[in-house]
């Protein structure tokens, strides 16, 4: 595993923010249930209107960045999915050139390093 991971080279730091974004937005949707429970407490049950529109406010806003921190979570994840598989496949073939004639005879699929040189012509890979 620690081997693969060292493939994500330049895209660290997209991985990293991916997961703040994901965090930021779990966030946000966690503390929905708690704004509402505010408009029924302080604002429905004590008739209190203006309590209701600024919860209400707090909860489009809360629903909006949440929005937006799973856009840029979903942007990033993106990025850094694609640079990590880029990054794995030129390792791997890579590692396949340094074989010897011996060592890809006792491999069962032959057909590997062209299989990983059509991959490269995939648009965004």
């Amino acid at each position: 595993m620690k081997t693969v991971l060292q493939q994500i080279g330049r895209y660290r730091k997209d991985a990293l923010l991916c997961i703040g974004f994901t965090t930021l937005e779990v966030i946000m949707e966690i503390l929905l249930p708690f704004v509402t429970a505010r408009i029924i407490d302080q604002g429905l049950q004590a008739a209190n209107l203006p309590a209701v529109y600024r919860y209400g406010a707090i909860m489009v806003t809360l629903a909006f960045f949440g929005l937006v921190f799973g856009a840029a979570a979903g942007y990033f994840s993106a990025s850094a999915s694609a640079g990590f598989s880029a990054n794995l496949r030129e390792a791997i073939y890579r590692n396949i050139q340094t074989f010897s004639f011996s060592n890809i005879d006792k491999f069962s699929v032959p057909g590997l390093p062209q299989v990983l040189r059509e991959r490269r012509y995939v648009p965004g890979a």
